[in-house]
């Protein structure tokens, strides 16, 4: 009986020091559990304003998408207005450039027409006055010949005028004596 007891009571010993080892576990299993859940309540705290964030962050993006959707589609508008009017204006250049090609066609051809009858009107030029030249020329000569003539005349002309004048000094001084005589026998008293 002795040893029986003996023998529980160091059962009982033992069973109570594994029973405070497993307490003392289970103390430390419950801190660790209690540090496992607070932890586990932060991460979901931080998870739910992660959460949070996640969603105003993508609402602020779909807001974003959409503000960028519209600038882009009034992007597109604007441009393809700005093609039309580009386009439109093209067109308008392109036949002001159809219509300036056709002008200088015209006009290079005119100038063809207008440089071929300047080269004809030279040529006719040329001969008239080469015409003109020799006649001019012809002209001359006539004049020259004139001239010499008139000077043969003109010192002929001032030989018998210095012959006139040589006379009408002399009848001068004849009309002066004629008078001198003529007051002479009038002062004579046989001959009044």
């Amino acid at each position: 009986g002795v040893l029986l007891y003996s023998h529980l009571q160091q059962k009982v010993r033992s069973a109570e020091a594994l029973a405070q080892k497993y307490k003392q576990q289970q103390e430390a299993l419950s801190a660790q559990l209690q540090v496992v859940y607070e932890h586990r309540s932060r991460l979901e705290r931080s998870l739910q304003k992660e959460r949070g964030e996640h969603k105003k962050t993508k609402e602020d993006f779909l807001v974003y998408k959409l503000e960028a959707q519209e600038a882009l589609n009034k992007e597109k508008q604007d441009s393809m207005n700005r093609y039309g009017a580009l386009s439109s204006q093209h067109k308008i250049l392109k036949n002001q450039h159809d219509d300036v090609k056709k002008q200088l066609l015209d006009l290079q051809l005119q100038h063809n027409s207008l440089k071929l009858e300047h080269r004809k009107s030279l040529e006719t030029h040329g001969q008239k006055l080469a015409q003109l030249q020799q006649e001019k020329d012809s002209e001359v000569t006539n004049l020259q010949d004139t001239v010499f003539k008139l000077r043969e005349e003109s010192k002929l002309l001032r030989k018998a005028h210095q012959e006139v004048h040589s006379q009408l000094l002399n009848a001068q001084a004849q009309m002066e004596e004629f008078r001198q005589l003529k007051e002479a026998l009038q002062k004579m008293p046989g001959l009044r």
